[in-house]
């Protein structure tokens, strides 16, 4: 057997220890931190990582209703709308600059029949009977601010803070800045309700100027949700290996002298994620081990609610197998975008998704997940008080609302409100920054100690303008 010279640098990571007595230590050192192997053998970047605080939850799943829900006709009521319906606007509520011009149109009514639930007496529509169910998990926020006013950069910022893509997205920082606790599975994984591509595509996930390791995978709505998971049948496990490690050497040498290339190293390991998943997966995202009354719960039994619902209790099974951040989207393609009949959109939207978010809740909360599980609703902006086309409403990003329930966030409470016709966030304001950097804090993140070093200038989550809100987390 030749013998390597000593000064032949090895092509990548593995075969530096294993040319190595070094590699021996891994493993005892491995052992000694109580990570695995691959963390301690392959410096695995998505490696668990210990948080600034102790967290409140340990994973999301963000509920992100793509096209922007009208928060007026779902959970902030406003009387006086329906008073002054086929008015102008004050001229007290000043001029509005929206996404289709200077907006003159009269108001327009609400038609929604609203009631208090629950213990707390939180109001909601009967567009949401189901999540109505659940008030008492619910942490309201009505005050909610964004600078996009259109799709793409209200998309772009919710997802990433900024209107204009090429920052790391949220479920990004997440990962980047905790790690994930299953090493065979994604750390960040992406679920769609249909074939429409998401307003932004891949950049909504994507990492970046991070390396590419921290972006996150999308999955396919339906019974297979991966893709090309299981290998052929006449090719044996011992085969993928060495093929695996062939292709591995390959790309390692072409790493080698391309070291501000992050795709490659990412490239690398979505390779050996992939051998690992082979194993973990297929029991992970098959659905049919699941009893009937837990279906029926997230409303697999019904055509309407199938295909949110099988996303919701995807999104379940993922958490409860260490996947840090998920991200449901509903209505991919701006769904919810309802510049005309809004009765008909949101109709049929509200009925596709409200009894898998609350199937979703109540099994979280029976399980013992919801504790350390955060779940966020929302979308890119919310809707205006104003008509558009006579029946619609146009994009609203100075006033709307979100929730959050679970992950320690103390439910059954509104939080900021809006003017007295849903227009303008003017009770304790919650920009995209604030979530975002609230977000991080729940999941025992100090947002400005998370950092980044891009270009020589340290980079945040917020762009160093958000401020974890304390009331969100009911600590003020």
């Amino acid at each position: 057997m030749p013998i390597t010279p000593h000064n032949v640098v090895p092509n990548s990571r593995r075969e530096f220890l294993a040319k190595s007595g070094a590699g021996f230590g891994a493993i005892a050192l491995a052992a000694l931190m109580g990570g695995d192997l691959a963390s301690a053998a392959e410096g695995n970047s998505l490696a668990p990582k210990k948080p600034h605080f102790p967290a409140k939850a340990k994973n999301v799943i963000f509920l992100f209703m793509e096209g922007g829900p009208s928060h007026i006709d779902l959970f902030d009521p406003k009387p006086l709308l329906n008073k002054l319906a086929g008015q102008k606007l004050p001229e007290s509520f000043g001029k509005v600059i929206l996404a289709m011009g200077e907006n003159n149109a009269p108001l327009m009514e609400c038609p929604r029949k609203w009631k208090q639930h629950g213990q707390s007496g939180l109001w909601v529509s009967d567009w949401m009977p189901e999540v109505a169910n659940c008030a008492d998990d619910l942490c309201v926020i009505r005050s909610c601010v964004s600078d996009g006013i259109n799709h793409s950069s209200g998309v772009c910022q919710m997802n990433t803070g900024h209107v204009i893509g090429g920052r790391p997205s949220l479920g990004a920082w997440a990962t980047y800045g905790l790690g994930t606790e299953n090493q065979d599975m994604p750390a960040f994984v992406i679920l769609t309700d249909s074939n429409r591509q998401v307003v932004n595509g891949p950049r909504n996930w994507g990492s970046g100027f991070m390396p590419a390791s921290y972006q996150g995978v999308p999955f396919k709505s339906g019974e297979d949700p991966i893709l090309n998971l299981n290998p052929p049948s006449h090719i044996d496990v011992a085969r993928q290996k060495a093929k695996l490690d062939y292709l591995g050497q390959i790309d390692n040498r072409h790493a080698a002298v391309r070291n501000d290339k992050s795709e490659l190293e990412a490239r690398i390991a979505s390779y050996e994620l992939a051998f690992r998943m082979q194993s973990s997966a297929p029991e992970i995202v098959d659905l049919a081990g699941e009893t009937e009354e837990t279906k029926q719960l997230y409303g697999l039994n019904d055509k309407e609610t199938n295909v949110f619902g099988r996303n919701c209790l995807m999104a379940r099974r993922l958490v409860e197998n260490g996947v840090r951040f998920v991200q449901l989207y509903s209505g991919a393609g701006s769904g919810w975008d309802a510049h005309s009949n809004i009765e008909s959109n949101h109709g049929k939207l509200c009925k596709q998704v409200d009894k898998p978010i609350a199937g979703l809740l109540q099994d979280l909360k029976r399980r013992g997940l919801l504790d350390e599980t955060l779940v966020i609703w929302g979308g890119e902006f919310g809707r205006t008080p104003m008509s558009e086309q006579g029946n619609g409403r146009d994009h609203n990003p100075t006033g709307f609302t979100m929730w959050m329930a679970g992950g320690g966030v103390q439910g059954g409470r509104t939080i900021g409100s809006t003017d007295d016709l849903g227009l303008h966030a003017v009770e304790n304001p919650l920009h995209v920054h604030d979530l975002h950097a609230t977000i991080m804090r729940i999941m025992g993140v100090d947002h400005t100690k998370l950092i980044y070093r891009h270009k020589g200038r340290p980079e945040r989550i917020d762009m160093n303008e958000g401020k974890a809100e304390m009331k969100v987390l009911g600590l003020g």
